[in-house]
């Protein structure tokens, strides 16, 4: 899989002076567009958005100081419209303008090329399970929330804090199929998954998909395969730190990718640092280079 998502990353590579196609970066790497961009924030620590963002900006940035070009001819080479909106991501990479580096000759940032090498010596052990499972419903409450990669997520705390009793008793009334009890779940809205953008965060319970959810939000899922992995640890990091194994470890290890559904989560309140037990659900399939596997 390492060589294919190198494959694919030549490829970007030769497309930065045009609009990227992340499609068929995609396909070169054989899976879907979806479990690509998740794969690459997962193994490069960056959204691929931010990646390429990034590397024509350190590209653009030589032949601003080189001079040979106008700054309008490298924002139009670079694929930008006019001179503001190049400036704009210059200045978003640099810290300063294009007028201002070729002036003065100012310290830039460079985004060296990436490219993905084996280095992980499989010490971790994963503990989880395949299963099928028939379409369902999320029953509960629902709030729009920032991403947060590290720490505590203050918003969806807030929302947990939210709930009335009433809410929960009639939630764990409706729970009655597997994953079993108060779950959160998470539907991302973009691809690119960098820090700040937005999400649907639920806090419900899994039920029929044809339950009345009254007062309650509900969320319909579809039949699909998944992943359900069980994790010990101290929280929220351990948990952060599984999310990025699952996608960093175990899915190059295996014939799956992740595809477009809620990722499920089950775990115990604590205070911050303390030990607990989780389990995390993600919807997966079969890779198309396993298809038939």
């Amino acid at each position: 899989m390492l060589e294919r998502l190198n494959e694919a990353l030549n490829h970007l590579e030769a497309g930065l002076d045009r609009e990227v196609d992340v499609a068929e970066a995609a396909r070169i790497a054989a899976v879907s567009e979806y479990h690509f961009r998740r794969l690459f924030s997962a193994l490069a620590g960056m959204p691929l958005p931010v990646y390429v963002r990034r590397r024509r900006m350190t590209l653009a940035a030589a032949e601003v100081l080189a001079g040979d070009r106008t700054l309008l001819d490298v924002a139009v080479r670079y694929g930008y419209g006019s001179g503001e909106a190049f400036a704009r991501a210059f200045r978003s990479v640099h810290g300063i303008g294009p007028g201002e580096a070729r002036r003065t000759g100012a310290l830039l940032t460079a985004q060296p090329r990436m490219s993905f090498r084996v280095v992980v010596e499989g010490s971790t052990t994963m503990r989880y399970r395949i299963l099928e499972k028939e379409a369902f419903r999320i029953v509960g409450r629902k709030a729009r929330v920032p991403l947060v990669h590290d720490g505590v997520n203050a918003a969806a705390a807030a929302h947990l804090e939210t709930l009335d009793d009433r809410a929960i008793v009639r939630m764990k009334e409706l729970g009655d199929r597997e994953p079993e009890g108060i779950l959160s779940a998470a539907v991302y809205l973009t691809g690119g998954r960098e820090e700040g953008d937005g999400a649907d965060y639920w806090i419900g319970v899994a039920t029929g998909p044809e339950t009345a959810v009254g007062e309650l939000d509900a969320l319909d899922v579809p039949a699909g395969t998944w992943a359900v992995f069980d994790n010990d640890g101290p929280y929220p990091t351990a948990l952060q730190e599984l999310w990025r194994d699952v996608f960093t470890q175990w899915f190059p290890s295996n014939p799956y990718t992740s595809r477009p559904g809620p990722e499920l989560l089950l775990t115990q309140p604590v205070e911050l640092g303390e030990e607990t037990h989780s389990q995390l659900w993600i919807p997966i399939e079969r890779s198309r280079g396993n298809a038939g596997g």
